[in-house]
């Protein structure tokens, strides 16, 4: 069994390498971001303050959230696309933010990961898996950063992509108390290397790091 925990800021490229590392390593995804952005969601629905940290843990706590093919289902309903939209990525922050909310999503965040699992999210290793085999902190410049996320929405005019440079900062700042890496982990900019040689890099350490634990584990 190997668990790696993957964090980082947004437009790092956490979704990319997880997914690539998780394929490698033949063991599930966990997006704890898709999470949040489903309980997000939940919230809206319900008609419930964002500012109100309980009341959007109650609701947080008596749903289902699962992921499954790369999709995520709020009580067995697909809302990929709709957790993906403006109303939800406006509030997600928010909402998550709220430290009951993060605890009653933790048993979403954890589940399935009885054969291992790569798990991404902005405190996956200080708090959804604090024992993972590999802790990883991704970064990247924030001209990198805002790129990749133009690219991804289909922006290409400087000024606009000069404004999500400016939002994505605006986030990081919000988000930068609970936001930090774990103290063990290892610090990896993709702005400095491919994809595969990161998943490569990755891969190893994982799995080097299992196969050390594995006596302690038994």
């Amino acid at each position: 069994m190997i668990v790696v925990a993957i964090d980082g800021p947004g437009g790092v490229g956490k979704s990319t390498v997880a997914a690539a590392l998780a394929a490698r390593l033949q063991v599930p995804h966990i997006d704890t971001g898709a999470i949040y952005r489903a309980a997000t969601l939940a919230t809206v629905r319900a008609g419930v303050d964002p500012a109100d940290g309980q009341s959007c843990a109650e609701v947080a706590a008596r749903v289902d959230i699962r992921r499954h093919g790369g999709r995520t289902f709020l009580d067995d309903e697909d809302v990929e696309d709709a957790i993906r939209g403006p109303e939800v990525t406006a509030l997600v922050s928010q909402v998550s933010s709220h430290p009951p909310v993060r605890t009653a999503l933790l048993r979403h965040q954890r589940a399935g990961l009885e054969h291992g699992g790569v798990v991404e999210g902005r405190d996956a290793g200080t708090a959804v898996v604090p024992d993972a085999h590999l802790k990883v902190w991704l970064t990247a410049s924030p001209e990198v950063r805002a790129g990749r996320r133009a690219a991804q929405i289909g922006v290409t005019d400087p000024a606009a992509v000069a404004s999500l440079a400016d939002e994505l900062a605006q986030r990081d700042a919000s988000d930068a108390q609970r936001m930090r890496p774990a103290a063990d982990a290892i610090m990896v900019d993709t702005g400095d290397a491919g994809v595969d040689d990161i998943v490569g890099d990755l891969a190893a350490r994982a799995t080097a790091a299992a196969s050390a634990a594995r006596p302690k584990e038994q």
